[in-house]
């Protein structure tokens, strides 16, 4: 990324572009080497124009979210590390004759929950406690207690890489277990939730009834990513990893929790190669007891 392609990025973006960042600032794993540039996008046209000057200049570029699924090796990420914010991060439109609500990709979960139990609107309980944002749960098609996000998906708006904005219906979005079938660039900019009404003090007992078994069942008194393994079927890679006798295992400063096996934790000074030295392990273990090949949940980025 030469002097000239840094000065245009800053005609775009001001003070919303940042050079040589540190990833381990904007991940939960708070791990991870520099990023080239990192864009906080606050508006539709910018973004637009930031995309269409990237992929101009052939220089690749990532929605990171809020970095809560996201894992960048050491030696850092080439390209531009993107967060949605500003109009991003907000519930657009809210249709109050029907419980229906669009909401930003840069909308925290947390804040969507929250809206949503104020307003009496049902049918998000269960994304209630997971980290991230609108657009990466809609990425990752997030789920907990037997319910994925692609239940109470309508309609999606997309940002293709030649910056047209595109509308998809739920009909027209192949979702699958923690993913979407999205094409090479394409930028989810925000979705369509169709939910029920119900009363608020029966939508906040399911939340925090939920809350109270993710604190229960996951380790959240230090950084991690959530589940790093997919569930294979039929099974849990909780389960799978326990049975190997890895949970609790320590490879520098990080350790497969000894609460859940499927969550890494960074015990304070772990490196992204700890991570993944101790996933490669799981994997071996896992392969050579249960012949089962675990994938990963988590994205791994970056440069080794």
């Amino acid at each position: 990324m030469d002097a000239h392609i840094k000065k245009r990025m800053k005609e775009i973006g001001g003070q919303a572009i940042l050079f040589d960042v540190p990833m381990s600032q904007y991940t939960t794993f708070r791990v991870g080497g520099n990023v080239e540039a990192l864009y906080k996008a606050k508006n539709l046209e910018a973004l637009k124009e930031m995309i269409c000057f990237l992929m101009d200049e052939g220089i690749s570029y990532l929605i990171t979210g809020c970095g809560s699924n996201l894992l960048v090796r050491d030696g850092g990420l080439k390209g531009v590390a993107i967060i949605l914010d500003g109009s991003f991060a907000l519930i657009e439109h809210t249709t109050m004759a029907e419980p229906c609500i669009v909401a930003g990709a840069g909308l925290p979960l947390h804040k969507l929950v929250d809206f949503c139990t104020e307003r009496g609107l049902a049918g998000v309980e269960f994304l209630a406690g997971i980290p991230g944002t609108v657009g990466g749960g809609v990425a990752m098609n997030a789920g907990s207690w037997g319910q994925e996000i692609k239940g109470v998906i309508g309609e999606i708006t997309t940002l293709t890489g030649r910056g047209i904005a595109e509308k998809r219906d739920s009909l027209s979005l192949n979702f699958k277990y923690r993913g979407l079938d999205l094409n090479k660039g394409q930028i989810i900019l925000n979705a369509r939730l169709n939910l029920r009404f119900d009363k608020p003090a029966l939508i906040r007992k399911k939340i925090i009834s939920n809350i109270q078994r993710r604190k229960e069942r996951f380790p959240f008194d230090m950084p991690s990513a959530g589940s790093i393994f997919k569930n294979p079927e039929g099974d849990y890679a909780g389960r799978l990893i326990d049975a190997v006798g890895l949970k609790g295992k320590t490879i520098g400063g990080a350790m497969i929790s000894s609460k859940h096996a499927n969550f890494i934790v960074n015990k304070g000074k772990a490196s992204t190669s700890d991570i993944l030295a101790l996933m490669d392990l799981v994997i071996v273990k896992v392969r050579e007891m249960f012949d089962i090949q675990l994938s990963t949940e988590i994205k791994v980025v970056g440069e080794g």
